[in-house]
């Protein structure tokens, strides 16, 4: 399913090895597809490619990254040990038919890396009704990698969304939260 050899002269095993291995160890990854910003998506990787899910209820947004069947797109994965950028490749998409047989292989993997599925049990009914399951693709040598990173920093304010962040600790814990170690140690 990946780009035969020929197809990318240019890109090394070690290329390849680096990709799947910057894969399997990171959680997330940043893609952009041809429209909007990169966003972090869970993924997995699985038979030369990275499988991620979304575009459900409760599941990650594909909407607005223009990822569709044969699109083009960017992936970014981090360094496990220091989590700086570790190497940035194109993918060409490929939307999987729910019911096939690599839908169904890819989503086995998905589910069992998908934390906290209200449903999961029969969270691969639901995605075979209701999300889409893509792979990403190497579509070619990595633009981007240890040796050949850009100067700039590639920064980027985060989207928006509805979700917020702690609110300041009630006065009283601290307080709270060392009568219980006293208790403790006693």
């Amino acid at each position: 399913m990946t780009p035969p050899e020929e197809d990318c002269p240019d890109r090394s095993l070690a290329d390849e090895a680096l990709i799947e291995e910057s894969a399997r160890k990171s959680a997330l990854l940043w893609v952009r597809g041809p429209e909007g910003p990169a966003r972090a998506l869970w993924h997995v990787w699985h038979e030369g490619a990275v499988c991620v899910v979304g575009d459900g209820p409760g599941e990650q947004p594909f909407a607005g990254m223009g990822l569709t069947d044969g699109a083009a797109a960017t992936v970014t994965a981090r360094s496990k040990d220091k989590g700086g950028r570790l190497v940035v490749w194109p993918a060409r998409v490929v939307e999987l038919a729910p019911g096939g047989a690599d839908w169904s292989s890819a989503a086995g993997e998905l589910k069992g890396k998908r934390l906290n599925a209200p449903d999961a049990e029969s969270v691969l009914e639901r995605w075979a009704r209701e999300c889409r399951v893509l792979r990403l693709e190497i579509a070619g040598t990595p633009v981007q990698r240890p040796g050949e990173m850009p100067d700039e920093a590639h920064t980027a304010p985060p989207l928006p969304t509805p979700a917020t962040t702690r609110r300041p600790a009630p006065a009283a814990l601290p307080k709270l939260l060392l009568r219980r170690g006293r208790r403790r140690h006693r």
